[in-house]
């Protein structure tokens, strides 16, 4: 294994009603004013703001909103959420959502604790404080729960950028499956797409991959496949609920990464150029952009693709894994062509051109030219 260092120091209260003792676990750290991140009031017709926000009563916390974020935050509703927070005074912030929900909290937490344009935290400034954060996940997916990182749109540019730092650590993060039994099956197979991408990035990358890791990777595919097939039958299946989303978590805390060295996330580098262009589901452009990818790449790691493609599928060579992947990705609903996205020839060359830029960034343009980048979306066509 490489070298590494490793602190994660979010709590996961995991488990039914847990979102009812939200007030008691922020007290806990001193919580006094907070305001609430969410998306549609779907939240409070079911109850679930109403519940929550009983226990931030009970322990004599304040609150107030920022509504409507948008799946694949933006930068204008961010820059709301600072000015409704630094106005309200919070301390604190809460998401109650997804994955866009918390990324958006997080880039307001930064936000509120600094005088200049919150955007300076996504191309290159330290985060080095931000409020408290807190959150009650609806939707798993993105990780973002476990981890120091989010990411926001900047409409204007057309820049999809992420934010890190060790203060965006969420305090204490709430998993309640059965919260998340009302999810749409299209976001349900969009949310698969995205776990299984942010497992297989260092995996089929690094140039140092421990075995430990990928037998964890590989376990946590697995689970997402065999859950996603049985909540797409039954989604009020909490025990397959529970471990799809504790997979999401898992996924990007951290931990399938320790040990590893010398690997990137280019899948991501695309379809951030994707939906930054198109706004496309995230999971959805990513279960396009994957095949692809693979299919492109798995030359460059014969062993590890082949090591897929019969520890996944039970098949015997890289191309029948690809392949197998895509054919599941069909069979759940979730697309693998450009075309069913509706993405056209002029948006491609758009995307193309903000990818390219996005691996100068990210430090991939050795590997990832523009031509290289444009092949391999050709390959999803």
């Amino acid at each position: 294994m490489y070298k590494f260092s490793f602190q994660n120091p979010t709590r996961i209260e995991f488990g039914i009603d847990k979102e009812k003792n939200m007030g008691r676990y922020m007290k806990e750290f001193g919580a006094k004013r907070v305001l609430i991140v969410f998306g549609s009031d779907r939240i409070k017709q079911s109850g679930l703001f109403d519940n929550v926000t009983a226990s931030l009563r009970e322990y004599g916390i304040e609150f107030t909103e920022c509504s409507k974020i948008k799946s694949n935050p933006i930068l204008s509703k961010v820059q709301e959420g600072i000015t409704i927070a630094k106005k309200f005074g919070a301390d604190s912030v809460l998401s109650i959502g997804g994955g866009s929900c918390l990324d958006s909290a997080k880039a307001i937490a930064a936000g509120s604790l600094y005088d200049g344009d919150v955007w300076d935290f996504f191309t290159g400034s330290p985060v080095t404080k931000a409020l408290n954060i807190f959150d009650i996940m609806t939707l798993a997916a993105t990780g973002s729960e476990m981890n120091n990182g989010g990411v926001v749109t900047n409409e204007k540019t057309k820049q999809k950028y992420p934010i890190h730092g060790f203060s965006l650590f969420p305090k204490v993060s709430v998993i309640n499956p059965q919260l998340q039994t009302t999810i749409s099956c299209d976001y349900l197979v969009y949310s698969a797409a995205d776990i299984i991408a942010h497992s297989i990035e260092g995996y089929f990358t690094a140039s140092i991959q421990p075995e430990l890791i990928n037998l964890q990777i590989e376990a946590n595919i697995k689970t997402v496949i065999r859950t996603t097939e049985i909540l797409l039958q039954n989604p009020n299946n909490l025990d397959a609920r529970g471990e799809f989303a504790w997979a999401a978590t898992l996924a990007l805390n951290g931990l399938t990464y320790l040990g590893t060295a010398g690997f990137s996330y280019p899948n991501h580098m695309i379809e951030h150029a994707m939906s930054a262009i198109c706004d496309v589901p995230h999971g959805a452009g990513l279960s396009v952009v994957m095949p692809a990818w693979m299919t492109w790449y798995h030359d460059r790691n014969p062993k590890q693709f082949q090591r897929f493609a019969k520890e996944i599928f039970g098949l015997s060579t890289a191309e029948q894994g690809i392949e197998a992947l895509r054919a599941w990705f069909n069979k759940i609903g979730t697309p693998t062509t450009l075309e069913q996205l509706n993405i056209n020839q002029q948006d491609l060359k758009l995307i193309v051109d903000n990818a390219a830029q996005n691996a100068i960034d990210w430090q991939m343009s050795d590997i990832y030219s523009k031509q290289v980048i444009a092949n391999i979306l050709n390959l999803a066509k």
